[in-house]
């Protein structure tokens, strides 16, 4: 799995991880030395890596008081004392979720969540290189999943007028898609829905992420998000390279903020492929429409979305009114959005 280009690292301040929770004791106490450690590395966890863990492993991260995800939070817990990157990518999201509770809206990441992010990407890029071990395989998805959590919560920058789309186009813009990209390209290799897999009680949750959307059509979608893509009645998905971006946003919006899960949430993600990813790199201004209704969402709904979208979606709002100030249609839009606020 070495050719998993995915999941390699972006930069020298890239790191990813994971959420864990549950009610497990850790033992020894905090004074004495707690170590995590496989067949080729070790760390020892400082007492404020102790402190992060005990204090958010007992809730849900991802999804406050999500039974399901305290559940496997529990159970990633015990794993990650034996597989160190699951347990730097835990450190890393704990991390990240502090600054979400406590920080200032511009806070930028600290050296302390790359530092854990890096040697997470790192050993799970050296653990993919070796031959898989059934064992191994809840904690590479962990890791895994963590790391598309850090990289969509880890914008560049913390001002609109930096971000994409307003910045210069790069290679690393939209890393969290290809990371997420990278993470899906695991599935069949770990398969979290197997029986003896931690995994398997969010089956409920996979299910959100792959319900399929129509093939033909405009149901479900608002009559003039539909007249923006240039939707009808009779469109089919093969020729509108909006049409699955359009259903899978609608359908999202269309859940009420209390009810929203991970898996409701990244339907749109794994609509972004093809002909309508390479409009949004391009800086399509549907294509930016759509994201833009997607991050205004997320932000009310998923902290880890949110963290991205207080600064992307600003950033795409200003460059539809400076660039495309004539499209009179998405202007509307515009109009009609909560504006997010900004660092």
């Amino acid at each position: 799995m070495s050719n998993i280009t995915d999941l390699q690292p972006i930069g020298a301040d890239v790191g990813r991880s994971f959420a864990l929770q549950g009610k497990v004791k850790l033992q020894p106490p905090l004074a004495s030395a707690i170590w995590t450690s496989d067949a080729s590395t070790k760390y020892q966890l400082s007492s404020r890596c102790q402190d992060f863990i005990t204090r958010y492993y007992a809730r849900s991260i991802l999804i406050p008081d999500d039974p399901n995800m305290i559940e496997v939070n529990r159970k990633l817990l015990k794993l990650a004392f034996a597989y160190p990157c699951l347990m730097h990518a835990s450190l890393a999201v704990a991390l990240t979720y502090d600054r979400h509770l406590n920080g200032p809206l511009s806070s930028r990441r600290t050296v302390e969540e790359c530092y854990h992010w890096s040697q997470s990407t790192t050993l799970l890029n050296k653990r993919l290189r070796e031959p898989i071990k059934p064992d191994d395989k809840d904690p590479i998805w962990g890791t895994a999943a963590a790391l598309v959590i850090l990289t969509l919560s880890s914008p560049d920058t913390c001002t609109p007028e930096e971000a994409w789309p307003l910045k210069s186009s790069e290679s690393s813009d939209l890393d969290w898609l290809r990371m997420s990209q990278g993470k899906m390209s695991l599935w069949h290799m770990v398969n979290p829905l197997r029986p003896d897999s931690i995994f398997s009680v969010m089956a409920a949750t996979y299910a959100d992420m792959n319900l399929p959307l129509p093939e033909k059509g405009i149901d479900g979608i608002p009559s003039a998000l539909a007249a923006v893509c240039n939707l009808h009645d009779l469109s089919p998905a093969e020729e509108n390279p909006y049409f699955s971006a359009a259903h899978a946003v609608s359908r999202f919006l269309s859940i009420p903020d209390s009810e929203v899960t991970t898996g409701q949430a990244q339907v749109f993600i794994y609509s972004i492929h093809g002909s309508f990813e390479d409009l949004l790199r391009k800086k399509d201004p549907i294509a930016l429409l759509l994201l833009y209704l997607w991050y205004q969402k997320g932000c009310r709904t998923i902290w880890w979305i949110a963290l991205r979208a207080k600064v992307e979606c600003p950033s795409i709002c200003l460059y539809l009114r400076f660039y495309h100030k004539d499209n009179a249609a998405i202007q509307n839009f515009l109009e009609r959005q909560t504006p997010i606020p900004t660092p």
